[in-house]
């Protein structure tokens, strides 16, 4: 958004044009230490095995362990990994100004074929050294994985990428369902979905079974692949996940089609 090397303008003029301070912009993130992206790696494996676990069992699990955490450093890696515990509680949360958040439609529908209905998620992925997040779009009906993307931050531009190639190489979908993510909440998706016809569909509040599917996703690419290898660079991620995104479609065996991979259906 700011060039360092923009002919006629300057980057104080640029900050200034863009409500941002040069501080914030020459400011770049320290990242997790070394003792929280292992905590970050013991949280991720636990949780695929009690994905029920909040941040108190969660807490009281490592404390266990002999790890000297307490909730709060909890609380704040699973906000971080985007960890939500599978169980229903009351909603008493309020959606972010500006935001709008729109009801779930998945309720009671059958659904019968493809581009019916679509879903999104993004998920944590452990390297060696640091961390990256993965977005996947899925088709409902098939579980095709329709297309994905990596990033090392939370904005929402590799979301939109995501869903612009899977519309491109399948047409839009009749409904796309996500969680309440401020990325799947944003201006720029939402406007997409609306320019292109699609209604928006979103999760309830500590509803993670709302987006079963894709839920249920993560656990197979974590240990299948993920946690297998100790991936040092993005590219090194990037190939990995391909490969295993595209056994995923073309070959695994899928119990919800008889044996058959995605692909096929």
């Amino acid at each position: 958004m700011i060039e360092k090397n923009h002919p006629s303008l300057s980057v104080g003029a640029q900050c200034r044009l863009l409500s941002i301070s040069r501080s914030s912009f020459y400011y770049a993130p320290q990242g997790e230490t070394a003792m929280n992206l292992d905590l970050m790696l013991l949280i991720d494996k636990q949780f695929l095995e009690t994905p029920f676990c909040g941040v108190r069992q969660m807490t009281w699990h490592l404390q266990n362990e002999g790890h000297a955490v307490n909730e709060k450093r909890i609380r704040r890696l699973m906000r971080l990994m985007r960890l939500m515990p599978i169980y229903q509680k009351p909603d008493t949360s309020k959606p972010a100004k500006g935001h709008k958040t729109y009801p779930y439609l998945l309720g009671g529908l059958r659904v019968e074929r493809p581009n019916q209905v679509w879903c999104a998620d993004i998920t944590y992925l452990p390297m060696r050294k640091g961390f990256i997040y993965l977005v996947a779009i899925m088709d409902w009906f098939t579980r095709k994985v329709l297309a994905w993307r990596i990033s090392n931050t939370l904005e929402a531009d590799f979301c939109i990428e995501a869903l612009n190639e899977a519309v491109h190489r399948f047409g839009p979908p009749d409904i796309m369902n996500t969680d309440q993510g401020s990325q799947f909440k944003s201006f720029a998706w939402t406007d997409r979905l609306k320019r292109i016809g699609t209604r928006i569909s979103m999760d309830g509040k500590g509803r993670c079974l709302d987006n079963i599917f894709i839920e249920r996703l993560w656990r197979s690419p974590k240990y299948e692949c993920v946690h297998l290898h100790a991936w040092e660079t993005g590219s090194q991620a990037r190939t990995g996940i391909e490969r295993w995104i595209t056994f995923y479609n073309t070959q695994r065996p899928h119990a919800a089609h008889g044996g058959r991979p995605p692909a096929v259906v």
